[in-house]
């Protein structure tokens, strides 16, 4: 069983490796030029060639993001908390948000613009506005799900709707809460750097743009891997606290 635990512990790394190396063996094999698919090994020096404007774009990218994503928790909690705590506002908001999320995210850049100008504005607000959704919709789900029979329990030993809703509802909605997190901050990202594409001067969606413009495309796909990597790691962070925050939720996957 242990050897088998390790090998699910590693087997994203492994996968990766497996990735990488075949990547740079087709890209080898047929000669494929650089400007159209460069291979890892391209991607490594340019990395290490511009490490310092690629740090300098990520920090900026990584900080603007964690300001997006921050508003989009507050908003999405306290909004998920009122629609799952009513039958009514979850019946006349949830279609309405439903709406409202099939909108792409990148139309409202140029009106964000208008109003805010280019710079960290509507990147903020575009993370925001990608991010905040499925963090509403999952503590809306737990706390609308809660079993009536328990509720009436709860009520029968003189629990009022409040208490509810605070000591049974909240916690019981923990666990989708970090599950909304952990994809909620990967639109964050993907909504920052769509912004910076379009509405700023500054960040790895700048980079992107610039990058392509002068054939760097190995820069290009060093700045989408960094993106990848500082989305990876703040899903691996909000995995690790959710792990040590709600272990009741997931013991029998653990027993197994």
């Amino acid at each position: 069983m242990k050897p088998r635990k390790e090998l699910e512990r590693w087997s994203p790394l492994l996968l990766l490796v497996v990735i990488v190396i075949l990547w740079q063996i087709i890209t080898s094999a047929f000669s494929v030029s650089e400007f159209i698919f460069p291979s890892p090994l391209r991607i490594w020096e340019q990395t290490l060639e511009y490490k310092a404007v690629i740090a300098g774009h990520a920090w900026r990218t990584f900080w603007v993001t964690m300001a997006g994503f921050g508003i989009a928790i507050v908003v999405g909690v306290l909004l998920g908390f009122l629609i799952g705590s009513s039958r009514l506002a979850y019946a006349a908001v949830y279609p309405l948000m439903t709406a409202f999320n099939a909108l792409p995210k990148a139309a409202f850049v140029p009106i964000l613009v208008v109003w805010f100008g280019i710079g960290i504005g509507p990147a903020i607000l575009t993370a925001f506005l990608i991010s905040f959704f499925p963090i509403t919709v999952n503590i809306a789900t737990g706390l609308a799900t809660l079993e009536p029979e328990l509720e009436d329990v709860l009520r029968v030993l003189g629990a009022k709707r409040w208490d509810v809703l605070i000591k049974v509802g909240l916690p019981r909605s923990m666990p989708y809460f970090f599950g909304s997190l952990k994809v909620a901050i990967t639109l964050a990202f993907v909504g920052t750097t769509v912004s910076e594409m379009t509405a700023a001067n500054e960040g790895i969606g700048y980079l992107l743009i610039s990058a392509g413009s002068a054939m760097q495309m190995g820069l290009a796909f060093s700045g989408l891997l960094v993106v990848g990597a500082m989305a990876m790691a703040m899903y691996e962070l909000f995995s690790f606290i959710e792990k040590h925050t709600t272990g009741w939720a997931h013991r029998g996957s653990q027993s197994a």
